[in-house]
């Protein structure tokens, strides 16, 4: 391998990721593995088929030329004890030899049927048997009994000589037959120490391997995530500037890779917002001295603007009674415009006060008990009520830890706009319940007055903002708007039902515990400029 090419190498492995490591690695184990396992097979296979003939071949020949041999020494007993005595017992011994010669012949030829040397040992056997019992054991057997064969006297050397070729025929085949018999012990030995050792490297191979699959995971996955992992709480832990190395296989550089980006834009991030909080603060500063200017500004409208309005509606009064009839029309109607105005002007600032004391000067949170301040809050309109012949009904009211005055004025202001803006010749009829909604409490006050338009269901919560001329209905425009603020500031919403109709619902709910109070002068930006209207 050159120079040039082992870069290459590594480029190309560090390309790899875990699953092409996993497939790699697992195809090669399994590659090795069937292998060793065929091999495993194979040699089982051999040591069964030698373990086979062994067992149902070798032995069992030997066996039976040992067997055919006790025929033929059975047969040669009997000719020798009948020629010598003509006794005619001594010819059955050579009958059965005889017929187990034939029986074990047939069964030692079926083992060895196959094999052309050891069926050469067995027909050399059988020729010599043949030609001893041919010249031999037939012609003695075939004398009459009853005396002593002459012709086994004639024929003892050359039958002795026959049946020693015999002998000598069996002993090769048995030796022959012994040799084979362990020559398959020797393979079958050799076979099985090749078993043993195949089924050990297996072993050691599948242990190697599971080492190996083991110190992969360990460098390859867990080296790489335990170092992620440390890089990670070091960045949680306040270290943001820690760099992560990308380490492993490559879909986890890459990991690592994608958690560095979003680090670094984590820095951008909070640099940003660190940046953007800076800004807070100083917004949060000029927010203050807003407050603040919006404070003294409440204050000269409490102290120093209603003295010169009281002296301008003072006077411009004394002006009407005094000169009124005396002038022309129009100086008449200009008294009155004046009167008018002065008289709207304090009712104006009045309203705008009490708007503002919202959570600044009205914020005792007690226990108040709603059915209470309900009842007051009627006896102080009750010449309103009475006038126009309301009916007011209402459910079951809860007691909540709230403002007492706030609560009062959120009711005067619904019940009061309730009657306020009925229907011309009908009686109002007012009805409120309250229910309770998970942490809240939910109100409703539902009339059967004029009721308020769909696109006007947000328009009404907004300060200064009137559906209607002061000559059809009188007001300032800002009860609504003391509403929404007294509710919000108890921890709920209000809002208009669209869906209800033959007059108006309002629908609101409040926390059963004290909410955190609001700015110190919550008034929206575009209600400062009707405010400079209004003046």
């Amino acid at each position: 391998m050159t120079g040039e090419e082992r870069p290459t190498t590594a480029r190309g492995l560090s390309a790899w990721t875990t699953r092409r490591w996993l497939r790699v690695g697992v195809a090669a184990s399994l590659a090795v593995l069937a292998l060793l396992g065929a091999a495993g097979a194979w040699v089982l296979g051999r040591s069964q088929t030698i373990s086979d003939d062994l067992v149902d071949v070798r032995s069992p020949a030997v066996t039976r030329s040992i067997r055919l041999e006790s025929a033929l020494l059975n047969q040669e007993t009997g000719i020798r004890g009948y020629g010598l005595t003509g006794a005619p017992e001594f010819i059955t011994p050579y009958k059965q030899g005889l017929a187990r010669q034939r029986t074990e012949s047939r069964r030692l030829s079926a083992l060895i049927d196959g094999d052309s040397a050891r069926m050469d040992d067995l027909r050399a056997v059988q020729a010599a048997a043949a030609t001893w019992q041919r010249r031999i054991a037939r012609p003695i057997a075939a004398e009459p009994p009853g005396a002593p064969s002459d012709l086994a006297t004639e024929r003892a050397a050359e039958g002795k000589k026959a049946f020693d070729a015999v002998r000598a025929a069996l002993s090769s085949q048995q030796e022959h037959l012994r040799a084979d018999r362990q020559r398959a012990r020797d393979d079958l030995m050799a076979t099985l120490s090749l078993r043993n050792w195949v089924f050990t490297s297996i072993a050691v191979l599948i242990l190697v391997l599971a080492a190996l699959v083991f110190e992969g995971l360990r460098r390859g996955i867990n080296r790489p995530l335990e170092q992620l992992g440390t890089d990670a709480r070091l960045i949680a832990g306040g270290d943001f500037e820690h760099p992560i190395t990308p380490t492993g296989p490559a879909d986890l550089r890459r990991l690592s890779g994608e958690i560095d980006f979003m680090r670094r834009r984590l820095v951008r991030e909070l640099a940003f917002a660190e940046e953007a909080r800076l800004r807070l603060d100083a917004q949060t500063a000029d927010l203050q001295r807003s407050n603040a200017e919006l404070e003294q500004f409440a204050y000269v409208a409490s102290h120093d603007l209603q003295e010169p309005l009281r002296k301008v509606s003072s006077f411009t009064q004394l002006l009407q009674r005094r000169y009124g009839g005396q002038l022309d029309a129009r100086a008449d109607q200009y008294i009155d415009f004046a009167v008018d105005g002065a008289n709207r002007m304090q009712i104006l600032i009045n309203d705008l006060l009490d708007f503002s004391r919202v959570g600044r000067m009205h914020n005792a949170h007690q226990r108040v008990d709603l059915e209470k301040v309900l009842e007051q809050t009627l006896s102080a309109l009750s010449v309103g009520i009475e006038e126009s012949g309301a009916e007011i009904t209402h459910d079951p009211l809860p007691a909540l830890v709230a403002d007492p005055t706030q609560m009062g004025m959120l009711w005067q202001n619904l019940i009061g706009n309730a009657v306020k803006f009925r229907r011309p010749g009908t009686a109002p009829r007012i009805h409120v319940t309250a229910a309770r909604e998970g942490d809240l409490w939910a109100f409703t006050v539902t009339d059967n007055g004029i009721g308020i338009e769909p696109e006007y269901a947000e328009k009404v919560f907004v300060i200064f903002q009137r559906l209607h001329t002061k000559d059809a209905y009188s007001g300032s425009g800002i009860g609504l708007a003391m509403c929404k603020k007294i509710v919000e500031f108890h921890g709920g919403t209000i809002s208009i039902d669209a869906d209800h109709r033959g007059g108006a619902r309002i629908v609101f709910t409040l926390a059963p515990e004290p909410a955190e109070a609001p700015g110190l002068f919550d008034l929206p930006e575009a209600s400062r400029s009707d405010l400079e209207q209004a003046r």
